[in-house]
């Protein structure tokens, strides 16, 4: 360590001292009155807090933006090419540049508290027009840099993993993922005959996320965009994720064996909202059902837990798509949307401790009733009989 203020310099002659024993007998008040290199944070978070003191602690980072400073270091490391191409144009209110660090800092502030332009400028000393822009080159940066975390399973290795974790969470075997929807809720004008096709069944403007999540919450496949006029079966069939299952290209893996006779392909799950597909199973609707039948319903609808958790946990923690969003330009909204889709699915590839303490909720489109689609594909519900009996017992393994 290095010299301690307030020692004497000992004469030459002395014998030398083991500088840690030194240190030892050197009071610990002394040693505060050493200055101390300020860390980022540290510097910024007093614009937040103030200064630090026993009386005022400052926010903790993990409260101030929902997630680690592991997590945030490595969105630092993804965006720096790109948020500091032009860095100093943007400035604090007292004319002192941004930092890569300030700019991502206040982009995940406004995607993660979702509070407006001004509150964030009055919190972090700058303008509506700086915040806006921050975060909008932020968006454009994260839609690029990483895409990469938001992608189908691409080796048999990778997929096998996802049916084996979803197979633990309630028996259905060769599932390889959960197919949800929800509703981003815009308050936009009614007067303009235009956005008539926003305005959804719940009597909400709205835009539609429809996401297909694996065992671990992560999105795997995404699409947004579309108002919220449009039923759940009708947007899946507007995606291409359907024209590449409906073509042979996606779940189209090894078929497993249920028993002599008996094949169980790739498929997903979803809700009555969706159509029963080959590839998409849907739970067994109307009154009366088998002893079997309620079964499967029963572990079909456990494991759709996972996507409904997974959705309210986006809209949770990335609360700039939570609740109404104020006049939203629908253009950037579905960019928005992924890149809070993106970020999610950072969280858990992070393995950020954060997560250890968020709330597990399955509630993400408040005030919306389950929708219900009638149409039935007669292979797809041979296919989901035999499973249901291989469920119950009733076909042996």
């Amino acid at each position: 360590m290095g010299p301690i203020r307030g020692l004497k310099r000992r004469k030459k002659a002395e014998k030398k001292v083991d500088q840690n024993v030194l240190a030892a007998d050197v009071p610990a008040d002394s040693l505060l009155l050493q200055p101390q290199p300020l860390d980022w944070w540290d510097d910024f978070s007093k614009r937040i807090s103030g200064p630090f003191s026993e009386s005022k602690k400052s926010k903790k980072f993990e409260s101030v933006f929902k997630i680690s400073r592991k997590t945030f270091d490595y969105i630092c490391s993804l965006v720096k090419e790109d948020m500091e191409a032009r860095q100093s144009s943007f400035a604090f209110s007292n004319g002192k540049p941004l930092s890569l660090n300030d700019m991502v800092a206040v982009a995940l502030r406004r995607l993660s508290s979702g509070e407006s332009l001004s509150c964030i400028g009055d919190l972090f000393g700058l303008n509506q027009s700086t915040v806006s822009q921050v975060t909008w080159r932020f968006v454009e940066s994260m839609e690029e840099r990483g895409l990469h975390h938001l992608k189908w399973p691409s080796t048999e290795a990778e997929m096998e993993d996802v049916k084996s974790k979803f197979e633990k969470i309630r028996g259905l075997r060769n599932c390889c993922g959960v197919i949800d929807i929800t509703h981003i809720v815009m308050n936009i004008p009614a007067v303009d005959p235009s956005n008539n096709v926003w305005f959804d069944r719940e009597k909400n403007y709205s835009m539609i996320l429809q996401a297909i999540v694996d065992p671990e919450m992560r999105f795997r496949d995404i699409i947004t965009g579309w108002p919220g006029s449009l039923s759940d079966a009708l947007v899946l069939q507007s995606s291409g994720f359907f024209k590449l299952a409906e073509e042979g290209k996606r779940l189209n893996g090894k078929k497993l064996q249920l028993s002599e006779g008996t094949e169980l392909r790739e498929y997903i799950i979803g809700d009555a909202g969706f159509p029963l597909l080959p590839w998409l199973l849907t739970p067994y609707q109307g009154k009366g059902l088998s002893d079997i039948q309620a079964e499967f319903n029963k572990r079909h609808s456990a494991t759709r837990l996972v996507a409904q958790t997974a959705l309210a946990r986006l809209k949770d923690v990335w609360r700039i798509i939570h609740g109404v969003m104020w006049m939203p330009d629908k253009n950037r909204l579905p960019r928005i949307v992924l890149v809070c889709c993106l970020l999610h699915n950072i969280i858990i590839d992070m393995e950020d401790e954060v997560l250890d303490e968020m709330p597990l909720s399955y509630h993400h489109d408040s005030g919306y009733r389950q929708q219900t689609c009638e149409s039935v594909d007669k292979t797809a519900s041979i296919m989901r009989e035999k499973l249901s009996l291989y469920l119950s017992g009733k076909i042996p393994p």
